[in-house]
């Protein structure tokens, strides 16, 4: 006995919202003369077809066609999960048998390569994923081999830009996520003090964030949480260990609340005693600079304007700041919560439209210290960013 798809009642979005979500993506590939896109991005099958299962450490993905339901691919044992979380016809999921994985003999690009063929795609214009966490120079070498007759041409982020702009289903999502994050900065806040082994602290981090809020449960980060302290704090990506926190540090906390796999982003950082001047004069200037650039983050501005507003201050109290100071965030699975488009930087002229979402994070990396104080941001239709989470921006002395 067959069972019949999942109803839409039970998946994330509504089906007007999936329906959006690929005439996006279709007309962004009749755009580019694409007759048939590969997606291999868990973000975007999810976004796509609401695919979701820790399944990404293998070859998988999503067809996407002009005319016809998208078609989940995969290993056969994730099958069922597709069956479980997309939105997809049954006779739309094709997966591959186990001798597939991790051989030597064999690639799972080939199954993919005849079922390309199978749907008269042989000769077709088709699109990838080349510069992506999932998609592999081997993957790209044996389609070309398999498929002599086709053209495979760079689709890096056309689905990724199509996701630019959320969805009022999708920024309530976002909303609800920034409850969780503010739970979790707050805990770190409370529980950060001398003595403190960082492994214990994280482990409180992390149990309200999968708790959630109320009716609201809390999913896994893309990104573990970061809790460097002292000349550590100087590297922006060092997670934690079994050290304790010592006074006269600084730490911050990098976290992001996830609902549903929509990551809403939030740093603070904590000075155990009394902070030195040195700190004190790069927190008022970033502060200030975080404020002129959430002002700067209109509709209808430009994403560089944000990093310029921010740089001002920051130059003006000597503090020479190189990085991008911002991404887009929304939907994400592992390594990454940003949408890898836009970046918040002086390079980047992309017009700011109400709907888009971003991770403004102007951390200060010094030589032998460093805070992050950031905003996950909304562009609204008037007016300045919103900002997603409701928490003084200072660093939290606790002497």
């Amino acid at each position: 006995m067959s069972v019949p798809p999942i109803p839409f009642a039970d998946l994330p979005f509504t089906k007007d919202e999936y329906d959006r979500r690929l005439e996006l993506t279709r007309t962004a590939m009749a755009e580019r003369g694409i007759d048939v896109l590969f997606v291999e991005d868990p973000s975007n099958m999810a976004w796509l077809t609401g695919y979701d299962g820790w399944s990404f450490y293998v070859h998988q993905g999503v067809i996407v066609t002009h005319d016809r339901d998208p078609v989940w691919w995969g290993r056969n044992m994730d099958a069922n999960g597709a069956k479980r979380t997309a939105w997809l016809p049954h006779d739309h999921l094709r997966p591959y048998d186990d001798t597939y994985v991790q051989s030597s003999e064999r690639h799972p690009m080939q199954h993919l390569s005849a079922l390309l063929c199978e749907m008269g795609f042989e000769a077709a214009c088709i699109g990838v994923e080349m510069e992506n966490y999932y998609f592999s120079a081997k993957a790209y070498v044996t389609m070309m081999t398999e498929l002599p007759r086709a053209t495979l041409v760079d689709a890096t982020a056309l689905v990724n830009w199509q996701r630019a702009i959320k969805s009022h289903e999708e920024i309530a999502f976002m909303r609800r996520a920034a409850r969780i994050a503010e739970k979790m900065v707050d805990t770190a806040i409370e529980r950060a003090r001398p003595g403190v082994r960082k492994n214990d602290l994280v482990a409180e981090v992390m149990r309200e964030a999968i708790i959630g809020v109320g009716e609201d449960w809390g999913d896994y980060p893309a990104i573990v949480p970061m809790c460097p302290s002292g000349a550590d704090a100087s590297a922006p990506h060092i997670t934690w260990n079994g050290g304790e926190f010592e006074n006269d540090q600084c730490t911050f906390f990098e976290l992001a609340g996830v609902y549903r796999r929509y990551h809403t982003p939030f740093c603070r950082t904590v000075y155990l005693g009394a902070p030195p001047d040195e700190v004190k004069r790069a927190e008022a200037a970033l502060i200030e600079g975080l404020e002129a650039g959430l002002q700067a983050a209109r509709a209808g501005n430009r994403a560089c304007d944000i990093a310029d507003a921010l740089a001002r201050p920051l130059e003006a109290a000597g503090i020479q700041r190189g990085a991008r100071c911002g991404y887009p965030i929304g939907i994400s699975y592992p390594p990454d919560w940003g949408e890898r488009t836009i970046s918040l930087r002086s390079e980047d002229q992309t017009m700011l439209q109400p709907g888009m979402t971003f991770h403004f994070m102007p951390g200060l990396w010094m030589d032998t210290w460093g805070i992050e104080i950031t905003e996950s941001i909304l562009i609204t239709n008037d007016g300045p960013a919103e900002t997603f989470c409701n928490r003084p921006r200072r660093i939290f002395v606790k002497t």
